[in-house]
């Protein structure tokens, strides 16, 4: 994988996860924000930014955990966002004498709190692509999620978004049927280091749902709601989120 790195004033790491077809530059103004207190590392997830391509199997959750997991030489401060803070939580139930703090913005762990909306929504999306529509299963993904006009992107950005929609239908398919078992008995109970879930004000419905249901079966969490903002705070809201990661991180 292609890795990011920001300096730091201390030599505290801390891991950042990305959510589904961002990439890692966009933690660098929250890496900013919190220089004076970790450095932060942050990878492009398969088949994002500038890795290579997901290989298609096994699926893209269980590919990008086992590619990330060996970044982890020492225990951090683990931050994720989206299906990136699904990954963090899989790797904190894992192994949770690995994380010192655990950042959770937006975790998208449908299984947590089955949504009939929520379901609809990713069946129509898993559908459209099954049936040869990527594109219009990428701006359906795109308005629901990502905030982001398929029709006002670039030629080259266009494609890259529709060629990611593959990725978007095997993690929600991890995701909704929680196939890696990150919600097995004891495992959130497990994770003591302070845990912080972070949500936009303007988010679906189902992101307040899961955070509580993960936050019922958690020892030292907070919870914690970015007004105006959407899925994608970091991008959106970032000196709002670096606040929030500092005081998660200073609990540590």
């Amino acid at each position: 994988m292609h890795i990011r790195n920001w300096p730091g004033q201390t030599e505290r790491p801390a891991l950042a996860l990305h959510c589904m077809m961002g990439n890692a530059s966009y933690w660098g103004p929250i890496a900013a924000g919190l220089a004076n207190l970790v450095q932060i590392t942050a990878p492009d997830l398969p088949g994002h930014g500038q890795s290579p391509d997901w290989p298609g199997e096994p699926d893209f959750h269980t590919h990008a955990t086992r590619l990330i997991a060996p970044l982890i030489t020492r225990p951090l401060d683990l931050i994720g966002h989206s299906i990136g803070a699904t990954i963090a939580l899989r790797i904190a139930v894992a192994a949770p004498e690995a994380v010192r703090s655990l950042t959770l913005i937006e975790p998208v762990l449908f299984a947590a709190a089955p949504d009939p909306t929520a379901e609809t929504e990713l069946e129509t999306i898993r559908r459209l692509s099954l049936d040869g529509m990527d594109e219009e299963a990428t701006r359906q993904f795109l308005s629901l999620w990502g905030e982001v006009d398929l029709d006002r992107q670039t030629t080259t950005g266009r494609a890259r978004l529709i060629r990611q929609i593959a990725m978007v239908v095997s993690g929600n398919d991890t995701l909704m049927r929680d196939s890696a078992n990150i919600l097995r008995e004891g495992g959130l109970e497990a994770i003591d280091a302070p845990v912080m879930l972070i949500m936009g004000g303007d988010s679906p419905p189902v992101i307040g749902s899961i955070a509580e249901a993960l936050a019922e079966r958690m020892q030292e969490v907070g919870l914690a709601t970015v007004p105006g903002a959407g899925h994608m705070l970091p991008i959106t809201h970032p000196d709002q989120v670096a606040g929030l990661i500092r005081m998660n991180i200073e609990q540590s």
